[in-house]
């Protein structure tokens, strides 16, 4: 069903990747796709769709969704593409006013969107909105990655209000901004470059706007071997992190205090206990699958420790050896 054009409503562009799907579900691309066509406002009104593709996604299931969804247009990038890369150069080269980050492993609400595009046209100084993404899944692993994977559960928030980050799976931007205070690319993490552009957003006086309203889910990483390394991953991000950003009391600019990407025992006890307290108001089935979970909670935090002491003794050890498994794969 053809969603009429709405002319209120800025210019936008939509930037996908296949870069993560290279540990991932290929099925993910799919949903994620279907759940754009489920927008109200509809993915064929933005001036382009681009999925930047590194030579991740089979060259047949590329064909298969430009087929399904004609408003794609593939835009091919060197092999070994990273992902933030893979992002600002969809940025370069789109034309919309509005840059409008989704990946293809996330899902996203019906009003999703909209919530973003609607969000802009409250004035030129909002410059970057993102939403709100949690890990999806119930049972005993979804419970225990609700627990401990990277997205925080569902605030119930309804109000825009500015924000200290943002996930790059569901955040927009101007584009004037963001290629005028564009996202590293040359840092050594696995992801977590957008904790070091939001942290320098707001230390230059910047604000990230956050919406409730706009929400996605992300997948739980799949597979043994995805949850093996992602987690250590995390940890490898953590150290770098702290060394990257030393300063965390630091008054960014709009009253907000940069947060420690680790948050000391203290910090990560609350952020612990708080996450604990949505989950069971968001979905109450996660008391059930609780007792069941804390074995793989406590496997993936264990890792997130190794990865960061791992790292402390050598810096790159990880990285090198995750890209150089995916490139025997």
């Amino acid at each position: 069903m053809d969603v009429p054009f709405d002319k209120t409503l800025p210019s936008f562009s939509i930037i996908l990747e296949t870069e993560n799907l290279a540990n991932a579900d290929l099925e993910g691309l799919s949903r994620s796709l279907a759940s754009l066509v489920n927008q109200d406002v509809s993915p064929s009104q933005a001036n382009e769709v681009l999925l930047i593709d590194s030579g991740d996604a089979p060259s047949d299931l590329l064909k298969q969704l430009c087929d399904r969804y004609p408003w794609i247009k593939i835009h091919p990038a060197p092999p070994g593409t990273g992902y933030y890369k893979a992002k600002m150069l969809g940025a370069q080269i789109a034309t919309g006013d509005i840059i409008v980050y989704c990946d293809s492993d996330c899902i996203y609400e019906p009003t999703w969107l909209r919530t973003i595009l609607t969000t802009f046209t409250q004035g030129e100084h909002i410059q970057a909105v993102a939403g709100e993404t949690t890990t999806r899944g119930v049972g005993p692993y979804g419970t225990a990655m609700a627990l401990t994977y990277i997205f925080p559960q569902y605030t119930g928030e309804t109000a825009l209000t500015p924000s200290s980050q943002y996930f790059l799976n569901n955040v927009a931007f101007r584009r004037r901004f963001l290629l005028e205070n564009p996202i590293p690319t040359e840092l050594p993490l696995y992801r977590g470059n957008c904790v070091v552009h939001a942290h320098n957003l707001l230390k230059d006086g910047h604000t990230i706007w956050r919406h409730p309203k706009a929400r996605a889910t992300h997948a739980p990483p799949n597979g043994l071997s995805h949850f093996f390394w992602r987690f250590l991953l995390i940890g490898h991000d953590y150290y770098w992190q702290n060394r990257l950003l030393s300063r965390p009391n630091q008054e960014p600019g709009n009253g907000e205090k940069y947060r420690d990407p680790l948050g000391g025992l203290h910090g990560k006890m609350h952020v612990f206990l708080e996450r604990l307290q949505r989950m069971m108001k968001n979905e109450p089935r996660h008391l059930l699958y609780l007792p069941l979970s804390i074995p793989i909670a406590a496997i993936s935090v264990l890792l997130i420790f190794a990865g960061n002491k791992i790292t402390a003794l050598k810096p790159d050890y990880l990285l090198k050896t995750y890209d150089r498994i995916l490139g025997e794969m």
